[in-house]
């Protein structure tokens, strides 16, 4: 499977820009996973991290699920991986498979585009209880970005460190 990555505008409204971003990063997660088998996936950085590709999808799934469904669009629902709220749950991939994974985040992904273009406008604002304040859709689409980048970095040396594939 090799993953199609869109380059976001140079000069775009500020919108379509944050979408584009926000995608842009999105496909480069897919892309540090193109190719890999399930244990490749499950494969851990060094001792004592537990951190894995596998377990960067999930945690986006999860990133994705909060921001999006449990604060943009209120909905009442639980973590994807954990009913408990552990955050930390989706790090661990146990037997979890790429296909699961995958199923859960794009569709996670998918949720996420349909709240984000429902709200009218990026200076809407919903209440963050993590944050324990009011925040706009802006700041929403710019948290998830940093979150993507942040872990986009983890994923290309944890891809590097499987079989020397580096890269944007």
């Amino acid at each position: 499977m090799t993953t199609e990555r869109i380059t976001p505008p140079l000069r775009a409204g500020e919108r379509e820009t944050l979408r584009a971003y926000l995608d842009f990063h999105r496909a480069t997660l897919a892309m540090k996973c193109d190719g890999l088998t399930d244990g490749e996936l499950r494969g851990r950085s060094m001792p004592p991290s537990t951190l894995s590709l596998l377990g960067l999808v999930r945690h986006l799934a999860e990133v994705e699920r909060t921001w999006f469904r449990r604060v943009v669009g209120q909905e009442d629902v639980p973590l994807v991986w954990s009913p408990d709220g552990d955050f930390q749950a989706a790090y661990e991939p146990g037997t979890a498979t790429r296909e699961e994974a995958f199923a859960a985040w794009q569709a996670e992904v998918e949720h996420a585009r349909r709240i984000e273009s429902a709200v009218p406008s990026l200076d809407a604002t919903v209440y963050a209880p993590r944050w324990g304040a009011d925040v706009s859709l802006r700041v929403v689409l710019l948290h998830v970005i940093l979150e993507y980048a942040r872990h986009n970095g983890h994923a290309d040396f944890l891809r590097e460190g499987i079989d020397g594939v580096v890269g944007p």
